[in-house]
């Protein structure tokens, strides 16, 4: 038989990341006859309060994460405008310049590794902190045309921050409420449009100064939306950006087995590690992280090799390609903000599959039809189908 012994309230919660809801105490579960303490496992999230005060709290926080995703749209919708440039600035091949994508690709996996164990020392404003403290260093790297290996190393940076924000911010809004699938919508509606615009002023700047001169002047915009977001993530959740105390362990609990405690008391980082072996043994997180698998493969290609394609493979201008992605992304903005409610409403499965095989369909008209408008006008209808994707299936990893 177990009791749960609650410590004073002023203390941070300790809450499993798939426990409902609950008051932000601070909770440790303590085996009768025994008198050793097992902290449960930490999330940020858990220890910010369900009930936030004030509307306009609540509201600068939501502002707040989707400008978080604004800055990242901004960083990743400007990659397919400037490969070309990169490609003619370094003399570096398609092969060599995809090392950019596995440079992202490893900063996503490093947050995965990284992340559960930092959750159990930093409170969730601490960890949104870290991750835009994070993409404002990468983004320092780059207005002054670093060697290519450093680029590299800069996108690198810029993602694993962009992950930490990701996971953390999604988590928060997913907990507003009953308009959650709304908030949902309108983040990641956010980094489209961020998205949208990293086309035409990455474009702008790099063909107004000579191809492949002083592309990299473009990365000042960046940087200084990377500075505004860690100034207004400090400022948002100023309550929580704190390293995580605990209490101190009783003389009891600090005796060795030998001397009336019979389980050493697992350490934050030992609950983090169990977390994710749970985790890995759960069959739905596999299927949605292979829906995800697909679904950013094809999005990352349309609008990061989409640029090169038209132009090497499409005979199109350089200076007027650079623009397209624009339509994808534009195309992914409008999804995003239009179809979560009629999503909802008939039905999230039924929708899905049906954006998926429209995707399909415009996937097949943008390879076979061998005309720049068209693609340009099939990409863009790609975008707004796959929209909808990733608001609709956040909840079910997050709650």
């Amino acid at each position: 038989m177990r009791v749960i012994e609650t410590e004073p309230a002023n203390t941070p919660a300790c809450l499993p990341y798939f426990s409902e809801p609950a008051e932000p105490t601070h909770e440790v579960r303590k085996s009768q006859g025994h008198g050793h303490r097992h902290h449960q496992i930490y999330s940020p999230i858990d220890r910010e309060p369900q009930t936030h005060g004030a509307d306009h709290v609540l509201t600068l926080k939501l502002v707040s994460a989707g400008f978080s995703f604004f800055v990242a749209g901004v960083n990743d919708g400007s990659v397919g405008a400037l490969i070309p440039y990169f490609m003619r600035e370094y003399g570096i091949s398609t092969t060599v310049v995809s090392t950019v994508f596995i440079s992202n690709f490893l900063g996503w996996l490093s947050a995965a590794i990284s992340n559960t164990h930092l959750s159990q020392c930093l409170d969730l404003g601490a960890m949104l902190a870290l991750g835009a403290a994070c993409q404002a260093a990468g983004h320092a790297l780059r207005p002054w045309g670093p060697p290519f290996a450093l680029l590299v190393f800069s996108f690198w940076l810029i993602t694993l921050g962009q992950a930490y924000q990701d996971a953390h911010a999604n988590t928060f809004v997913v907990r507003v409420g009953s308009a959650a699938h709304h908030w949902l919508g309108f983040i990641h509606a956010m980094y489209m449009a961020g998205c949208l615009v990293a086309p035409f002023v990455a474009t702008a700047v790099a063909s107004s100064v000579g191809v492949g001169d002083r592309w990299h002047l473009f990365y000042v915009c960046p940087l200084g939306l990377g500075l505004a977001n860690l100034v207004l993530v400090l400022v948002a959740f100023r309550d929580s950006v704190r390293l995580i105390c605990t209490p101190k362990a009783s003389s009891q609990d600090a005796l060795p087995p030998d001397q009336g405690n019979t389980a050493a008391t697992p350490s934050r980082h030992a609950a983090a590690a169990n977390l994710i072996k749970i985790t890995l043994c759960t069959p739905a997180m596999w299927l949605l992280s292979l829906f995800f698998f697909f679904f950013l493969g094809a999005a990352i290609t349309a609008g990061g090799w989409l640029v090169e394609y038209l132009v090497v493979v499409r005979g199109g201008e350089l200076a007027q390609m650079g623009y397209v992605p624009a339509g994808f992304n534009g195309g992914c903005l409008l999804g995003r903000l239009l179809l979560p409610e009629p999503t909802k409403r008939f039905g999230e499965r039924r929708m899905i599959f049906l954006y998926a095989v429209l995707c399909v369909a415009l996937q097949l008209l943008f390879w076979l039809v061998p005309n720049i408008i068209a693609a340009s006008i099939a990409v863009s209808f790609l975008g707004f189908f796959s929209g909808p994707f990733f608001a609709t299936s956040n909840p079910r990893i997050l709650v």
